[in-house]
């Protein structure tokens, strides 16, 4: 494995500690959720990285050859779209945290008078 590889292997498994650790903060929030969500994300950045990977390759090819920019661009294009839906995954993902975040940090008004003695 090369070291540019190896590199790539490591910032992804940190960005995947550091979301598993962010979920972990929300303690009211259901176990199997947060599963989901870290798999989503996990395949988010993994599909994003890979269409990284094979929009670089196309872009040495085309580079200064037209026939291979007309051959491949449409592929590109699809790479671009890849990366694109992955990075909207992230962000909603980032709006659902974000929401559950709130809602755990939320003190109703019944919950403060049933904790001082209001039942």
């Amino acid at each position: 494995m090369s070291n540019k590889t190896q590199k790539k292997l490591t910032k992804l498994e940190e960005k995947l500690k550091d979301f598993s650790d962010l979920l972990n903060t929300l303690s009211s929030t259901e176990d199997k959720k947060k599963l989901l969500w870290k798999e989503t994300y996990q395949n988010a950045i993994e599909d994003r990285e890979n269409a990284s990977i094979l929009v670089t390759d196309l872009l040495l090819q085309i580079r200064g050859n037209l026939t291979n920019h007309q051959t491949y661009g449409t592929i590109m294009t699809k790479y671009l779209e890849r990366m694109a839906k992955s990075n909207d995954q992230i962000l909603k993902l980032a709006e659902l945290v974000a929401k559950e975040q709130e809602s755990a940090n939320t003190i109703s008004p019944d919950d403060i008078f049933n904790e001082i003695g209001g039942d």
